[in-house]
């Protein structure tokens, strides 16, 4: 029996399919987005295995999921695919929770698992939050052209996507059921990571852009029609990730055309940090900024933004300074700062 687990690939492949197809959509009830992920994360180290260590398909089975192989797949991954850390964790990350079902299934697997899962992930550099200045943003937003349709829509999205500072996917999810604009407190049902749902309040000005776009865009009040959609054929269908973060870098390259200093790299998620940080900055809790990013841990909020930058520090202490002083402020040299701010 034992012999049959290890080597046997029927065995590896019904295992794999069952994780993909039944386990982690019907019982843990993940969301699609992580269901692709774990499956490419699956996929790649299935590739590695016939691309470089000459297996066939049709012959793997679980005795190729040593600590040996994977740690030379993370090396791999690392020095000679050129992927990020952060790509090699999340390829772990699938790994392990592929072997933890596996031991589940297959008691005879468990040390397999357990060595698995004492692997330490890639050490991630830090690196400065990436989020738009207040005028960076509010170019971007007026950036889309509002005298045509697809302007017009394009700016809706933008707007909605500030205020609600909901993940691309969420917004792109959102059907027209999934606005209140009538209740006492206007918001929307964000359908979020776990297949988790949450309410987002939204300010005055945003349901007057959702009221003006509705007339314009939604005649007929069907509850399951994609918020923001294009035609085909016809027919109503979601927007693609790609479309939105090609709008996010034509709006950038647009205000960057007027003067204005925009990031090297612009993408849809510095919108939701943006407006995190503009929260936070403003003085908002962080445990309110933690529902309304749907974070499940406090922990993952104040990560990202229960810090000041060398240059939120600069600022807040030049306020402080008295007019008469010398302009020559030593502490404005970064090095300097650096030194100040460090344990």
């Amino acid at each position: 029996m034992k012999k049959n687990v290890f080597t046997n690939s029927k065995v590896f492949w019904n295992t794999a399919q069952t994780f993909i197809h039944h386990y982690l959509p019907g019982i843990r009830k993940v969301s699609r987005h992580t269901v692709s992920s774990y499956k490419d994360g699956l996929n790649s180290y299935i590739s590695y295995l016939e691309e470089e260590k000459g297996i066939k398909r049709k012959n793997m089975c679980f005795n190729h999921l040593t600590e040996t192989y994977i740690k030379e797949y993370q090396d791999w991954i690392l020095n000679v695919k050129m992927r990020t850390p952060k790509t090699c964790n999340l390829r772990l990350t699938s790994l392990r929770s592929f072997l933890e079902y596996a031991a589940n299934e297959h008691h005879e697997l468990t040390a397999f698992y357990i060595s698995i899962r004492d692997i330490k992930n890639s050490k991630i550099p830090a690196k400065p939050i990436e989020f738009f200045e207040k005028n960076q943003m509010k170019a971007i937003l007026a950036a889309p052209d509002i005298g045509t349709r697809t302007g017009r829509r394009n700016q809706m999205m933008l707007v909605l996507m500030y205020d609600s500072a909901v993940r691309i996917s969420e917004l792109l999810e959102l059907k027209l059921g999934d606005l209140h604009l009538k209740a006492e407190v206007p918001y929307i049902t964000v359908h979020g990571k776990g297949d988790k749902y949450r309410n987002v309040p939204l300010m005055q000005k945003t349901c007057r852009h959702l009221n003006r776009y509705l007339e314009e865009f939604h005649e007929n009040a069907d509850s399951e029609v994609p918020l923001f959609y294009a035609t085909t054929y016809g027919q109503k269908h979601h927007l693609s990730s790609d479309t939105a973060e090609k709008l996010i870098k034509n709006c950038c390259k647009a205000a960057g055309s007027k003067g204005i200093k925009m990031p090297d790299s612009c993408h849809c998620h510095m919108v939701r940090k943006t407006r995190a940080m503009d929260l936070y900055q403003s003085g908002l809790p962080l445990a309110h900024i933690q529902q309304l990013l749907g974070h499940e841990e406090i922990s993952t909020t104040s990560g990202f933004y229960a810090f000041a930058t060398l240059d939120t520090l600069a600022k807040s202490m030049a306020k402080t300074e008295s007019c008469n002083d010398p302009p020559e402020k030593k502490w404005k040299d970064p090095n300097v700062i650096e030194k100040l701010y460090s344990l």
